[in-house]
């Protein structure tokens, strides 16, 4: 990865999680981020289920398996270029909410979406 390291995606308390980030949704969100041209920080990575569970998260999450992150974004300009981004690079499933952007590459669910929080 050009501009992220697998740190950025530990699940809170457990170091070294986010080795286990599938590669290609890697690969897609550093394209991602160089389409977009400035830093992008990561709010959600990798999680166990213990950690899904804590948050509220869904509990089919596609965080549990590597394939989503949840991505800052905190003005109306930013989150239009970062979805600009995101799109060019491929991601067909984007939810969007006040201060975050998910993606995800689950193939297991909806493609061609984007939903609010």
């Amino acid at each position: 990865m050009k501009y992220f390291n697998h740190k950025e995606f530990d699940c809170p308390g457990k170091p070294g999680t986010g080795e286990l980030m599938d590669n290609d949704f890697l690969q897609k969100l550093d394209k991602a981020r160089e389409i977009y041209g400035k830093s992008m920080r990561v709010n959600s990575g990798y999680r166990t289920k213990e950690h899904n569970a804590k948050i509220g998260g869904v509990k089919n999450s596609s965080h549990l398996r590597g394939l989503a992150a949840d991505i800052s974004c905190k003005s109306s300009g930013d989150r239009f270029d970062m979805l600009n981004a995101f799109m060019q690079a491929g991601f067909k499933r984007i939810g969007v909410a006040n201060s975050f952007i998910h993606v995800d590459t689950d193939e297991d669910k909806s493609q061609n979406i984007i939903w609010t929080y």
